[in-house]
């Protein structure tokens, strides 16, 4: 039962950071302004790793590869930790276990970044009706859009509902299944399975 709570915890802190890394990530890549309050605590969280980091981390075609990297490594740590909480058997060769440890810590951070822009999604839908000039709504849309804006080409709008916001949350769940799929096929690596 101790493992359990522990695991709870270590996944809400891991995902936590994660989330805000993956934000910051997307936040720079969208060229979305850090000057609101939304951006100052994704900063604020996040200089701790990222700072330090950059010094030795460059950026990739413009990516912040200092934001994306240490989310990976998170996740790949999480799950060692996940696995060795659970009392799994490591008993694949060291190479293996490399693989399966970063290719499950990968399909985990695609995992999170898919929720991240579902949850984007969904806030900016969400605010557009209720309230939309909200101070947060200009950031959730300026995420938004570039992920909206394929499928607000093929469906426009309709009596003047968007409803691109929904196809791609759907293609989103479908990934995510996928994704689901492909994390058994790591973990065997792991097991020497």
């Amino acid at each position: 039962m101790f493992g359990n709570i522990l695991l709870v915890v270590l996944d809400a802190v891991f995902g936590f950071i994660t989330m805000m890394l993956l934000a910051r990530f997307f936040m720079q890549w969208l060229r979305v302004s850090f000057r609101n309050q939304i951006g100052q605590f994704v900063v604020a969280t996040t200089d701790w790793v990222v700072r330090p980091l950059r010094r030795v981390i460059p950026g990739l075609m413009g990516l912040d590869m200092a934001s994306l990297l240490p989310a990976w490594l998170f996740q790949t740590l999480f799950v060692f930790i996940e696995l060795a909480l659970r009392g799994v058997s490591l008993s694949a060769g060291i190479g293996s276990l490399l693989v399966g440890l970063w290719g499950l810590g990968l399909l985990e951070l695609l995992r999170m970044a898919l929720y991240l822009i579902f949850g984007v999604v969904m806030m900016s839908a969400i605010l557009s009706w209720v309230n939309p000039h909200a101070p947060a709504a200009s950031v959730f849309h300026n995420l938004a859009a570039p992920f909206l804006k394929p499928f607000r080409r093929i469906l426009p709008p309709i009596a003047n509902v968007d409803l691109s916001p929904l196809v791609l949350l759907l293609i989103l769940q479908i990934v995510l299944m996928v994704l689901g799929g492909l994390r058994a096929n790591f973990a065997s690596l792991l097991i020497g399975g």
